[in-house]
């Protein structure tokens, strides 16, 4: 720690995120654990959007940053993160992407405390020569950047970040303690899947993930060979996100057309959180097609380690950070980039051959969120204080 936090008082920390729920993805997932995790272990104040306040975890003050689109929110959070600096003096300010490592890095400045920040990827690679000259600079200057898999680590390294600074910590996931059979039923009947082999994609419908490509180029050749397979696409095009860019259920739904495989697609777009889970449980392989764009990496892969937690295997190329969200022959198939004939041979040699259901989620287990929680206190110098209290149960509907 920068300072002493002495033996009267718990550690403090402050979370600058734009990325939480009521917005809708996998790091708003991640930073709503990641306060809910560090709150074991020091008090936790988080700067995020509007609307997060009543959704943010048990036990962490959340002070909401309005204004209309990112400059709004980033000059509302910079003025309330500096205030809660002042006025709490927190011992160390986390950024919960880079997008917000400029407000960390100030703020934690002027109360003297560790600044960190975790990053993603993209959030190293956007090509934007605003955002790179004026963010990427306070990323270099953290104390800590804690990056999500090996492949954002060497993107931080080519960015300039010293790599003494840098730390791994994976996202994590909940591990169900049970499956849920009866919703999974109930999904299949509530969607007229019957008994088909269900393939299931899940997130932002963004170019980098592949999901067009993944039915125009593989799915017919799976098709062919199994009949009555259905692919469940979950999710929509994104909104506000830094430099994605998007496909379409309309141009994925026009690319099955064209390739004859219209009647093995169901789109449900965003769906709530328990209609998530029916889903994984109702699925018999999860697909991850992510494709390799240049200055548009996939960071890490956390909806592999949802499924994997579910006991869903997951066929992926081997892309980006992905390779440390799958594990081949254990949780699923890695395949080269972008051979389409070798995913969907992947695929069908899953539904042959399936791998074992313990051994899938018992990978994911590495990942368990408060394995996790853990690992970040830990690279925060908050582990050596231990945790001050069990984490509060999660509420899915906040996730």
């Amino acid at each position: 720690m920068s300072r002493a936090t002495g033996a009267d008082r718990t550690p403090r920390v402050l979370i600058v995120t734009r990325n939480l729920p009521p917005l809708v993805g996998g790091m708003e997932r991640l930073n709503w654990h990641l306060a809910q995790q560090l709150a074991r272990f020091a008090e936790v104040r988080v700067v995020g959007p509007s609307g997060s306040a009543a959704l943010g975890p048990a036990g962490v003050d959340i002070v909401e940053a309005a204004g209309g689109g990112l400059p709004g929110f980033l000059t509302q959070a910079m003025r309330k993160a500096l205030h809660v600096a002042r006025t709490w003096r927190p011992d160390v300010v986390l950024a919960g992407s880079g997008l917000t490592a400029p407000i960390a890095v100030v703020a934690a400045r002027i109360c003297g405390a560790r600044a960190a920040v975790y990053a993603h990827g993209l959030d190293l690679t956007v090509r934007n020569p605003v955002y790179r000259t004026l963010w990427l600079p306070f990323v270099r200057r953290a104390h800590v950047v804690v990056v999500n898999s090996s492949a954002t680590r060497d993107l931080a390294i080519s960015m300039g970040v010293e790599p003494a600074r840098l730390q791994l910590v994976h996202p994590g996931v909940d591990i169900p303690s049970e499956f849920a059979k009866t919703h999974a039923e109930q999904f299949r009947t509530r969607h007229g899947l019957g008994n088909a082999p269900v393939l299931i994609s899940v997130g932002r419908l963004t170019a980098r993930k592949g999901v067009l490509e993944f039915v125009r180029d593989a799915l017919p050749t799976i098709a062919a060979q199994a009949p009555n397979v259905m692919l469940v696409v979950i999710g929509d095009a994104p909104a506000n996100a830094l430099a994605a860019k998007a496909q379409s259920i309309d141009s994925i739904r026009q690319a099955a057309q064209t390739s004859g495989v219209a009647k093995h697609v169901k789109f449900l777009g965003t769906v709530s959180e328990d209609e998530l889970q029916a889903a994984y449980a109702s699925a018999s392989i999860h697909v991850f097609p992510v494709r390799h764009i240049p200055n548009d990496p996939e960071g890490f892969g956390m909806v592999a380690i949802e499924a994997a937690a579910h006991g869903v295997p997951t066929v992926a190329y081997r892309n980006g950070g992905v390779p440390d969200a799958v594990s081949d022959e254990v949780s699923g198939h890695l395949v080269a980039p972008g051979d389409a004939e070798a995913f969907a041979e992947a695929v069908v040699d899953l539904m042959h051959r399936p791998l074992t259901r313990e051994r899938i989620v018992g990978f994911s287990r590495r990942f368990a969120w408060e394995r996790i929680g853990d690992q970040l206190a830990a690279v925060l110098g908050l582990a050596s204080n231990g945790p001050t209290k069990a984490p509060a149960p999660i509420d899915a509907s906040n996730r």
